[in-house]
């Protein structure tokens, strides 16, 4: 506040500072996110730079707030101990068998 009434800006300056920083944001984010998308075809850790896109993005917008938890959430849920392990099949529960099986 001091800046603007110093500088003589009124209020005009902060609703196009909020702009340009959630523009900024925006491509900045989306850029980190394109290239981890295009990491999961290309070599690369798509796995690490998707997430990073997201928390950039989800500085400054709800929508990717809420998927950044939801990829948070399975994350957690994947890499609990006590999560079932799905290359090995259950030993207590039948399993229904597929045509490829006999």
């Amino acid at each position: 506040m001091e800046g603007q009434q110093r500088w003589g800006f009124g209020g005009r300056l902060d609703p196009l500072l909020k702009r340009a920083r959630r523009i900024a944001i925006a491509v900045i984010g989306g850029t980190v996110l394109l290239v981890g998308g295009a990491m999961i075809i290309l070599p690369g850790p798509a796995l690490i730079v998707i997430p990073v896109g997201l928390a950039i993005l989800a500085t400054e917008f709800v929508w990717a707030r809420r998927l950044l938890e939801r990829v948070r959430a399975r994350v957690r849920r994947a890499t609990a101990p006590d999560a079932p392990d799905a290359s090995k099949p259950d030993s207590g529960e039948r399993r229904s068998r597929t045509i490829f099986e006999k």
